[in-house]
């Protein structure tokens, strides 16, 4: 039974509390079997059982849980590097998509890829992901928009939850965009989502959340409704694209459905912040998005004080969030989402873990969860995103193995 000893400070990062009550453990020690936690608290009080175990030396580091991006659209074909420029040269998102950029431009090329090569891309990002600190993650398909190029993306993510590690969860993000063939005929593609495409997901066993892009450009607060009622009927709980570019009702729409979380939020209204806190949904802000965008970021101060528990996510995309850095998503929410470095860590920790609906599983140390956490070289949480360096975790453990050193 390993154990982890001379640990400086221990972020256990448990639900209890409010957004900023992380929990710390000074002067720590965990201890886990097999791939479960088994022992946590002071090195002092390690109970006698320990006494003669196999330890480990923390080196008087800090120890958090392992990061939880709850956001992310992991498999898709080609970049849009082109679009970075074109936004800093101040094209609109409209000019963009003329030009044949856009969403539509990766469906365009996750199309026209295998699955063997969509998954092995996705599996080379994840290495990069896993290296970084992330131990769980959500993925997202919608680059696909057709049943087949839907279950495509899927499958990827079945493949990949099959031979790593990782904690994934995957999403059907179908209502995503209209594709272009069904431009001239918008309620045939909705037909086709929910009569074709979920219950395809659906026997397949493919996905565990129905996301939909609830935005003027994208779907309506009735049609995501109606998708809703035909995914909750196969067994996919409800997840939002919500409230990004206006104020569309994105948040209302989450409560009203039950849904697990509701993401983006930058045009979110006073109602909706009621709302979800009332419902209990998660808020997702997604700051690398608003970074490459050049739109507002989300004030998460506002929904924190509202209620909601707010997690933090990449949105990593090859679009609008070409980055998979969940500690610059982090740091960014302390400096333009007006959170504390405590906050935002148990926002992707505990709270991105509900998002996820993995809770019981990971996003804190505890015993009986999975034994999940990085070794950080730092003083403490405030230094480590205060002091934004180009580092990664000195160690991570996943599962109760270790999976890489920068050391």
């Amino acid at each position: 039974m390993p154990i982890l000893k001379n640990i400086s400070t221990l972020y256990t990062c448990r639900d209890e509390g409010g957004q900023a009550e992380v929990h710390p453990i000074h002067n720590a020690a965990i201890a886990w079997e097999d791939d479960v936690l088994s022992w946590v608290g002071k090195a002092s009080d390690l109970p006698e059982k320990f006494s003669g175990q196999e330890f480990q030396d923390a080196g008087g580091k800090i120890v958090v849980p392992g990061l939880v991006d709850c956001h992310t659209h992991l498999c898709f074909g080609g970049w849009r590097s082109e679009e970075f420029e074109m936004r800093i040269l101040g094209k609109s998102y409209l000019e963009i998509a003329k030009a044949g950029g856009g969403i539509l431009s990766t469906v365009k090329h996750t199309r026209e890829r295998s699955e063997a090569d969509l998954y092995k891309k996705a599996a080379g990002l994840l290495d990069e992901i896993i290296s970084t600190g992330v131990t769980s993650i959500e993925c997202k398909s919608g680059y696909g928009l057709t049943v087949e190029d839907e279950l495509k993306q899927l499958r990827v993510y079945k493949r990949l939850a099959q031979n790593y590690p990782i904690h994934l969860k995957a999403s059907f993000l179908g209502a995503h965009t209209i594709p272009p063939e069904y431009k001239d005929d918008r309620d045939g593609y909705i037909d086709l989502v929910i009569n074709e495409m979920i219950p395809a997901v659906a026997e397949e066993n493919l996905a565990q959340f129905c996301d939909i892009f609830v935005e003027d450009s994208a779907f309506t607060t009735e049609e995501a409704r109606t998708i809703f009622e035909a995914g909750n009927k196969h067994g996919l709980t409800p997840k939002l694209h919500a409230d990004q570019l206006s104020s569309g009702g994105g948040a209302e729409l989450a409560a009203e459905v039950g849904a697990i979380s509701a993401d983006h939020l930058e045009q979110i209204s006073e109602t909706g912040i009621e709302k979800m806190a009332e419902a209990g949904v998660i808020g997702v802000t997604l700051p690398i998005a608003s970074l490459y965008t050049q739109q507002p970021y989300l004030n998460c101060r506002k929904l924190v004080d509202g209620g909601v528990q707010v997690a933090v996510a990449t949105d990593f995309n090859p679009g609008s969030a070409p980055s998979y850095d969940l500690r610059l998503a982090l740091m960014l929410t302390c400096n333009h989402g007006r959170l504390t470095p405590a906050e935002v860590l148990k926002g992707a920790t505990i709270y991105a873990a509900k998002a996820m609906g993995v809770e019981n599983q990971t996003g804190s140390i505890e015993p009986g969860k999975s034994a999940d956490f990085l070794l950080l070289d730092e003083p403490s949480v405030n230094f480590w995103l205060y002091h934004h360096r180009p580092n990664l975790p000195d160690t991570v453990f996943l599962k109760g193995k270790q999976q890489s050193s920068n050391q």
